[in-house]
């Protein structure tokens, strides 16, 4: 039961943080890709301050066996580089400059209600439903 409060908790911060610092406005997260126009360097900002309280974190469950709130580490063993990596990287990308969403941010920005966001959650399920189609190689 704690670790369902813990998680409530902690999701409900990132999508906190996720709204107060823009994420979850496209126009802001397109200006920031945008390097040759109207570049707004804010939300580096917001990254290198993610990776401030992230950092640790993963220091901290490397000296860990197991996670603090119970289960195992789902960490990846695979290391090398596939066509499934780079075409999954390359859509993600595109799909992050033209629509100004990435997954966390998009979820958090459902509250707004606004119909471009619940169209772009459901072609981000529908990308994910048809990779698992896509043969592993």
């Amino acid at each position: 039961m704690w670790a369902i409060l813990i998680s409530l908790f902690i999701g409900t911060l990132f999508g906190a943080g996720l709204t107060v610092s823009q994420m979850i406005n496209p126009a802001k997260v397109v200006s920031f890709l945008d390097f040759t126009g109207n570049w707004d360097p804010t939300l580096g900002v917001v990254m290198i301050g993610a990776l401030g309280g992230a950092i640790p974190g993963f220091m901290i469950a490397a000296r860990r066996q197991t996670p603090l709130l119970g289960g195992t580490f789902q960490i990846p063993s695979r290391q090398d580089i596939d066509t499934r990596l780079l075409g999954g990287a390359t859509l993600f990308g595109i799909g992050w400059g033209l629509s100004g969403f990435c997954p966390g941010p998009a979820i958090a920005a459902l509250s707004s209600g606004l119909w471009p966001v619940f169209v772009f959650v459901a072609a981000m399920i529908a990308g994910m439903l048809l990779f698992r189609l896509v043969p592993r190689t």
